[in-house]
Parts: C-alpha cells; sequence; structure tokens
C-alpha cells in the first residue's frame, strides 16, 4: 500500500475508546490522526490536578483487564511494558447502616469473609459464581461483534445467547435465587451503577458484572488510572500517529453519505477518508453534523443514565483504616435509587463512593497527604437544576455523611485542595445532560438497538465510547474500539489478525 493511498483516519476525542482505536489503526498501517479539545488526552479518563494532588476525573479501576491487554497487543504492544498494574486486595469495602463487607477476588476469602458476615451464604455465592461463569461463556463473545443489520440477531452466537437476555428479570430479580439478605444481594448489585441504572431495572444479563469482579479481579494502575490513555497516546504516536490537542470540531463535513472530514472551531479543515466519533454520542449528534444528526428533542425523548455529583479532595493526611475502594450504601438504597431514577429528586440519603488511593499509590499526593476521590450516583441535568445555587449545601452534606459513616471523623477540617462537579458541570464539559455513563443500558438500546459502530446513515462514519455497542464501562468501551477498527479495516480490504487473551480466562 503505497503512502498516497494509504487512507486517513480522523479520530474525534481523545478518550480512551478513541486512543484504543488510534493505536491500533496506526499500528496496522493508516494514518491517524486525533483530535482533542482539551489540552490533554484522556477525555472523561483524563488527569485532573488540584496542587500537588492528582485526580482520575472518572473511573478510579480497571475490571477484565485481559481486554486491555489484548487491544495493546493489537497495536503491537504489552500493557505492562507501559502500566504498573496493582490488583486489589480486598477489592472494595460494602458499607450498610449495621455492617461492612471486603469483597474479595479470592474465592476462599470471599467465602470466609461472607459466612462471617452474612453466615449461610457461601452455597448461594459458590452456586453463583458457577452458574455466571457459564452465562459468561456464552455471553461474552456476543460483546465482540458488531450488530449493523436486524440479521445479526439470527447469529448461533446471539441466539445461544437470548435465554440469558430476555428473562424479563432485573438484576436485583435474579440474584434471589442464590441470596435470601437483600443486603447481600445489593453487593452482586451495585456494579449496575457502573451503567448508571438501578438494579431493579438493569436487565438482568448484567449479573456477569459482578461476577467478572469477584472471578477476575480488579485493578490500579500506579498514578491513576489516567495513565492508561496516556499510555495509549503514546503508542499512537511511536505508530506515526498525530495528536491534537486543544483542536475543537465545530462540524464534521458531510457529503451524501460520505464524511469527508471536520472543520475545527480554528476555521481549519482536515479532509479524511473515515471519521472515527469518540465525542459524547449525545452531544456530537445533535450538534456536529450540521442537520444531519438527530434532532435534539428526539435525542432527548432516549433513557440515558444517571449522572454523578464529584468531590475531588487534597487532605492532609493519610487515612489509614479506610480501604482503597469504599462504597457507603444509602440507608434505604432503594428509594436512593428511585430518587435517581426519577431524575428529579436529589436524595439527601444517598449513597457515597470513595477512593483513597494514597495507601496505595504515592504518586497521587504529597507525601503524608492524600487525594480522596469522592462519588455520589446522581440525577442526570434533564430537569436543568440550579446546582449553583445547590451544590455547596449538597457538598457539606455529602462530607457529614462521609465523617458519619467511616473512621474520617475529621475530613472537614484535612481538606486543604477542592473541587465539585455537578451535572450541571458535566453537561459543560460536552456530556449530554450530564448523564456520565452515556445511553442507559435497557433492552431497547442494546445490541442492534444500540447505535451502531458503524454509524447508520453514513458508509464512513464510525463510532467508539459509551454510546455505541457494547455500551460504556471501559472494557466495553475498549472493545467498541476494536470492533470498529476492524469494521474500517474490512472497508479498505486491510487484513488483520484477532488476539485472544480472554478465552484462557474465561475458560479457567
Amino acid at each position: 500500500m503505497s503512502q498516497s493511498a494509504t487512507p486517513h483516519i480522523v479520530v474525534i476525542g481523545a478518550g480512551p475508546g478513541g486512543l484504543a482505536s488510534a493505536m491500533i489503526l496506526a499500528h496496522r498501517g493508516f494514518q491517524v490522526t486525533v483530535v482533542e479539545k482539551e489540552d490533554v488526552v484522556g477525555g472523561r479518563s483524563r488527569e485532573l490536578k488540584l496542587g500537588e494532588y492528582s485526580f482520575d476525573t472518572g473511573p478510579t479501576f480497571l475490571h477484565q483487564k485481559f481486554v486491555l491487554d489484548e487491544v495493546f497487543q493489537e497495536a503491537g504492544r504489552d500493557s505492562e511494558d507501559y502500566l504498573d498494574f496493582v490488583q486489589l486486595d480486598p477489592m472494595t469495602r460494602l458499607t450498610w447502616n449495621d455492617r461492612s463487607l471486603q469483597t474479595y477476588s479470592d474465592q476462599e476469602k470471599m467465602e470466609a469473609e461472607l459466612e462471617d458476615v452474612f453466615p449461610g451464604s457461601v452455597e448461594g455465592f459458590r452456586r453463583f459464581m458457577k452458574d455466571q461463569s457459564e452465562k459468561f461463556r456464552v455471553v461474552y463473545p456476543v460483546l465482540q461483534r458488531p450488530f449493523q443489520t436486524i440479521g445479526s440477531y439470527l447469529s448461533s452466537e446471539l441466539l445461544r445467547t437470548l435465554k440469558h437476555i430476555l428473562t424479563g428479570k432485573s438484576v436485583i430479580n435474579a440474584l434471589e435465587k442464590y441470596f435470601d439478605d437483600e443486603k447481600l444481594r445489593l453487593a452482586f448489585t451495585f456494579q449496575a451503577k457502573y451503567l448508571g441504572m438501578s438494579p431493579w431495572k438493569c436487565p438482568a444479563l448484567f449479573t456477569i458484572l459482578a461476577y467478572t469482579e469477584y472471578k477476575f479481579g480488579v485493578f490500579h494502575t500506579r498514578g491513576g488510572l489516567n495513565k492508561i490513555p496516556e499510555a495509549m497516546a503514546k503508542v499512537v504516536i511511536e505508530e506515526g500517529g498525530k495528536i491534537r490537542t486543544d483542536s475543537e470540531v465545530s462540524e464534521i463535513l458531510v457529503e451524501g453519505k460520505n464524511m469527508t472530514g471536520v472543520r475545527l472551531k480554528s476555521g481549519e479543515t482536515i479532509k479524511a477518508d473515515d471519521v472515527i466519533v469518540n465525542a459524547d454520542f449525545g452531544q456530537a449528534m445533535t450538534s456536529l453534523l450540521n442537520g444531519r444528526g438527530t434532532p435534539l428533542p428526539k435525542m432527548r425523548k432516549k433513557e440515558f443514565s444517571c449522572s454523578t455529583f464529584m468531590l475531588y479532595l487534597g487532605i492532609d493526611t493519610i487515612y489509614r483504616e479506610e480501604p482503597h475502594h469504599h462504597v457507603i450504601f444509602a440507608d434505604d438504597y432503594r428509594q436512593n435509587v428511585e430518587d435517581i431514577q426519577s431524575e428529579e429528586r436529589i436524595s439527601d440519603d444517598m449513597s457515597i463512593y470513595v477512593r483513597n488511593s494514597s495507601l496505595l499509590d504515592p504518586e497521587t499526593a504529597p507525601e503524608g497527604h492524600s487525594a480522596l476521590y469522592v462519588l455520589v450516583p446522581m440525577i442526570n441535568n434533564r430537569h436543568d437544576q440550579d446546582w449553583d445555587s445547590l451544590k455547596q449545601d449538597y457538598r457539606d452534606k455529602v462530607i457529614a455523611r462521609i465523617e458519619e459513616k467511616t473512621s474520617m471523623k475529621d475530613l472537614s477540617d484535612r481538606i486543604v485542595e477542592e473541587k465539585i462537579l455537578t451535572p450541571s458541570d458535566w453537561e459543560k464539559r460536552g456530556v449530554f445532560m450530564g448523564a456520565t455513563f452515556n445511553l442507559s443500558h435497557n433492552l431497547g438500546q442494546m445490541l442492534y438497538m444500540r447505535p451502531h459502530n458503524q454509524y447508520q446513515g453514513f458508509e464512513n462514519c464510525f463510532l467508539v465510547g459509551g454510546g455505541t455497542h457494547p455500551g460504556s464501562g471501559l472494557p466495553t468501551i475498549y472493545e467498541s474500539a476494536r470492533i470498529s477498527s476492524n469494521l474500517i479495516c474490512d472497508r479498505h480490504d486491510i487484513e488483520y489478525g484477532r488476539i485472544d487473551l480472554a478465552t484462557a480466562y474465561i475458560e479457567s
């Protein structure tokens, strides 16, 4: 393939999906240019700096690490040459109003902890892990393939999966088969929040999210998960690709069914043979296609995930009794979830996630200090709440609850750096309706019914990220990048192999 004949791919957005696709395609011989509106790479996974403290803006841990390893190998690289992984043991502390549970991917440790905190529950846990192992083995291949036509449903792989998809049950309903105690069921359902959904509404298919954690574990990367997109960007450049930060796209250029390139806010035009959209789906399709996208009223009728209320706190001590990950459930968790799903009610009885990264990772804060990341699942911004007037009072309630429920009794006195992000702030950053987990994952917005990896109506527009198949969450975002990269290669008759590390894990 001569240089003049080499297709040029423009990637809009340097988030995890955009960078994963860029490094795969650059390695396969394409010309690749990534344009990113911010001054750093990472998108919602970028680093946030407050003085000497470093935070992940969004995701704070990695599960199904083998997917990331596969993506790096697709680009001819070993992820461990670029990143320092730490497997968490224990993974997470879960706290209710009367007890706490440490979670482990070591089955013996997990069974011992369950017997101590929820006596008599071990047999149900064993059945859960066995059943989910079989389910994951059937479902996983479906998450690796595109669903471009309705005929995709006739594949033998999908037909085997339908009994797990079309159950009519929610995640919480499915767990009644294994656990009598509702609090224990929550230990296997809170992962639905990765999709921004209620476990009472999230399809039972997604019990596999808890399984993948308890089976394969979760990982931290030293310096934060923001080091993953930074490593991907390094690979892109090593492969001859270009990454242009401070380069916001104002319009995708279209002729008929083809996208011919992009126009930047600066007025510069960049021509392309194919365009990959890694910008937020709702935002991009309502604002970048000059009337050829989705009308705003139609987009707003879709179901979107919840948002998050964020606190990034630099503190002048290290709370050594606190775990790396801590989930504090609302006293009435179901009501809290219903409030969030209402998209209107703001819960004072909130659930809170805290990451205390400095226990394991001295790179995130000065010596003797900590960078605390606090996430509260929150209503999205569909109804335009006045967060400017609400946020300080709500911040105080979150801090008070953390002080009440944890060993951090003097937290409010220890804060030396602080930043708040509300649903409105997320929306101002380009997240449609502030829905940080993108489109919801109901049955009407999954597989073929989710926006396609090769976007309908255009010959050369490809989507990556949480707004396309297979969905939100880092492993599935990486998989969306591989799917779209393969579709582009198919379009240009470029041969490629398939890296498969997952089978060995799944069969183990």
